[in-house]
């Protein structure tokens, strides 16, 4: 079991006490602070408890009214939030998720996460994240635009492609990115195109920016698996969720050789143990915005679905969480340690609860965290604001190789930084770690700000 080193512990006794009531930025900042103690022995300096403070406090939280009229003409109001976490890297940078169970302290875990992620990239972003409660499932397209205008209405007065550049998250696509980035031009009378990325690609968008997560997340884990000298070639693997993330997984694991037998949604999850139809669950999810159960329907005895129940219990070799946080737990873990499962990649942030995150790595499963397996979103991000700079746009081939050289380079340090630290073979450690230096040498450089 690994605790937070005595010198951190009234670190994470201040940030409980400052911020009560936020789990899931409790439990990130936790899951950081038990890598750290590690440096403060090699490094005394960072030993320095402010600055480590500084670390976990944001730069800067926005919260701010969301008013809109419905189709039936009825005045709604949401909440809307920015979190400008740390900008010591470069401007801030990260996702806008639109869920109903959208909170602070669930915007402030995804920025704090977003901080590390986007230093383990190297590029010169610093992180944020933001969203609201609003739940797009079963709005119109004019509501969802209505909702989208007055949202950036408020938020636009805090962006800018050098202050903060935010992108796609859960409940905000393509088409949500386009209503925002219309508003945005609007009222700043200006085509700044590097202000949002995830842009469809006829005005400013990245190609392989879509894909670029899940595959990602998939081509991390293929640097996992050749460690061992294995491959996902002929390999059984379980992706949870169906939606941009997990079909883009799907489809790289696909490429790779891997034969995905099971996907979800939050209603429950589909089998196919003839492998699943990626194009039909692209139908369905993204054309359609039905649920995954219509998969079974359509493939009749092919594939059964289950309601409920634990997408976990499906025996596998490599298992992708690529839905939401927490949704793999200790009691899923056991079952898939059992099942004889090899590799856990995280697509999603923070997926795996502290407890799987100790079974997986008790039991030696290869197990690459969100931090750095779901890298490949936000630096394909960072690859549209640099297209956008330059006023280029690149092929998909040469986008999606630059991800690759990316998603290796992430691999490879968080490697290099477990070693050097003393534990071999983990990248959680070797993921916090090595984020963790990169910003705070840029945090100690520019001073007390």
């Amino acid at each position: 079991m690994v605790h937070v080193d005595e010198k951190l512990e009234p670190i994470l006794a201040e940030v409980l006490r400052r911020n009560p009531g936020e789990e899931e930025f409790h439990q990130a900042v936790k899951e950081v602070l038990e890598s750290l103690g590690r440096v403060v022995a090699k490094h005394p300096r960072y030993a320095n408890h402010a600055l480590i403070v500084r670390l976990c406090e944001p730069e800067r939280q926005i919260i701010f009214r969301v008013p809109w009229v419905d189709d039936s003409g009825q005045v709604r109001i949401n909440r809307g939030f920015r979190v400008q976490f740390n900008s010591a890297l470069g401007p801030y940078k990260g996702g806008l998720r639109f869920h109903p169970l959208v909170n602070i302290g669930i915007i402030k875990f995804l920025g704090f996460e977003q901080t590390l992620k986007n230093a383990l990239t190297c590029m010169p972003i610093g992180g944020g994240k933001g969203g609201s409660d609003f739940n797009p499932r079963g709005r119109s397209v004019g509501e969802i635009m209505r909702f989208c205008q007055s949202f950036m209405t408020e938020l636009h007065r805090y962006l800018g492609e050098d202050i903060d550049v935010p992108a796609g998250d859960i409940g905000v696509g393509g088409r949500e990115i386009g209503f925002m980035f219309g508003q945005y031009k609007r009222l700043t009378n200006r085509y700044e195109a590097g202000v949002l990325t995830g842009k469809g690609l006829v005005y400013g968008g990245s190609r392989a920016r879509t894909e670029a997560t899940g595959y990602g997340a998939t081509y991390f884990v293929h640097s996992m698996l050749a460690t061992k000298k294995q491959s996902f070639d002929g390999r059984r693997v379980v992706v949870s969720g169906s939606g941009n993330v997990a079909i883009h997984t799907m489809e790289k694991i696909a490429a790779f050789g891997g034969k995905v037998v099971a996907c979800s949604d939050s209603n429950g999850h589909v089998i196919d143990e003839q492998g699943i139809n990626i194009a039909l669950v692209k139908e369905i999810k993204e054309d359609g915005r039905e649920r995954i159960a219509e998969y079974a329907r359509l493939k009749g005895a092919r594939a059964h679905y289950i309601e409920g129940g634990s997408i976990w219990d499906v025996p596998c070799d490599v298992a992708m969480p690529c839905a939401i946080q927490n949704e793999l737990t200790g009691k899923d873990a056991r079952a898939l340690v059992r099942n004889g499962v090899v590799a856990v990649g995280e697509g999603a942030n923070m997926p795996c609860t502290p407890e799987a995150v100790r079974i997986f790595r008790e039991a030696g499963v290869l197990f690459g965290p969100g931090k750095a397996a779901n890298a490949g979103g936000v630096a394909t991000s960072a690859l549209e604001m640099q297209q956008n700079a330059s006023r280029d746009s690149w092929t998909f081939e040469q986008t999606e190789a630059r991800l690759a050289t990316i998603m290796r380079n992430i691999h490879d340090r968080c490697a290099e930084t477990a070693r050097d630290y003393g534990a071999p073979g983990d990248y959680v450690l070797g993921a916090n770690i090595a984020s963790f230096v990169r910003v705070a040498e840029a945090m100690e450089a520019l001073g007390v700000i």
